[in-house]
């Protein structure tokens, strides 16, 4: 293994479109939602753990999540769980562990992947994040996985990218799109040229703090003013007033969108964001009528197309449901049709609304 390859995996997120078996205290990327007998967290480090030194792997969580990475992740170095103070976004993110590796090796090459995804072919996706380290090493460029789409997804967002390739399975991204409309997707999809979003970068440290210090020149500032920190007792203290200064925005607005050197690798390993239920439901096991059952106590009765999960304690009789998600916990029971799961972040809000926060 190469030692100036590093992988920081983005654990922060609260994962609302899972509620309410994804709760503020345990988020979807610490649950099992899959059944495979490992959280979601758990088979993305040991994806990365296949080709990228155990000591190179970081882990970049809100604080409030520290405790539980390190119960989940025994064997993770203590030091390589970063702890944000507060949610703003990918960027500051990116930004707080690029500084944070730039002063222990400024020549190293870093993937940012989320701790939530599903990826079925892990050697085809070992293959394609070498095929893009080694690209990077040798160009100042961004590289970001793009998915080739089966269907006209809603829920992703595009990127558009050359007709010709720079060099084998590698293209100049043209556009990115956030999250079109049916018939745009339908679109996209015809045109051969658009792929989905994977949000999983790989670059040069180097690389990618001058993108920073050229498109987001404030955050920059704050985060290089004091790097000396970084990697001491200070750095803590030091994050604490840096994140207060820095705008929440995503990668993908700050950077990504603007830089001229951005890439993509059309990518086919398996992938889903597992942002939805129904994303669940497509990578589950289904019986005759199509149910996709996480639960050991669960009859269903003429119901058909079904997202059902319950604990395994749990006795859940269905009858004559067709195309709904069933979700059932110790204090919430959520039924809606599969149709309106994109609603489901509103529902959230809604309860919150009414009942406060101790159902969220």
């Amino acid at each position: 293994m190469n030692t100036n390859q590093y992988v920081a995996i983005m654990a922060g997120g609260i994962g609302s479109r899972f509620w309410p078996k994804s709760r503020v205290g345990l988020p979807k990327q610490f649950l099992d939602i899959l059944n495979t007998g490992k959280t979601l967290i758990q088979n993305t480090y040991d994806r990365f753990a296949q080709f990228i030194p155990e000591e190179n792997i970081f882990i970049v969580t809100s604080e409030e999540y520290t405790a539980i990475v390190k119960e989940q992740l025994p064997q993770l170095i203590e030091e390589n769980i970063v702890s944000e103070p507060c949610r703003k976004n990918t960027a500051p993110c990116i930004a707080y562990i690029s500084f944070k590796i730039l002063q222990s090796n400024p020549n190293a090459t870093l993937i940012v992947a989320p701790a939530d995804h599903l990826i079925l072919d892990t050697a085809a996706f070992q293959q394609t994040c070498e095929s893009a380290i080694h690209f990077v090493e040798k160009h100042d460029a961004l590289i970001t996985l793009g998915i080739k789409p089966t269907y006209p997804n809603t829920g992703y967002g595009y990127i558009q990218h050359e007709q010709e390739a720079v060099e084998e399975n590698v293209y100049k991204v043209k556009t990115f799109t956030e999250k079109p409309n049916l018939e745009l997707a339908k679109t996209f999809l015809l045109s051969g040229d658009f792929l989905w979003n994977a949000g999983i970068f790989i670059w040069k440290i180097s690389t990618i703090i001058k993108m920073f210090e050229q498109h987001q020149p404030e955050m920059f500032e704050v985060f290089s003013g004091e790097k000396e920190k970084f990697n001491t007792p200070d750095e803590k203290d030091l994050i604490a007033r840096i994140y207060l200064l820095c705008s929440s925005i995503s990668i993908d607005y700050a950077i990504m969108e603007k830089a001229d050197n951005v890439f993509v690798i059309p990518s086919s390993f398996g992938w889903s964001d597992l942002g939805t239920w129904t994303s669940a439901y497509d990578n589950l096991e289904k019986d005759y009528l199509g149910n996709a059952i996480a639960g050991d106590k669960v009859m269903v009765i003429d119901a058909t197309q079904c997202m059902v999960s319950a604990p395994h304690d749990r006795l859940l009789v269905l009858q004559g449901l067709d195309d709904f998600i069933v979700v059932d916990t110790k204090d919430v029971l959520l039924i809606c049709k599969k149709e309106k799961e994109q609603e489901i972040k509103e529902y959230v809000a809604e309860v919150k609304r009414n009942v406060g926060e101790h159902f969220l």
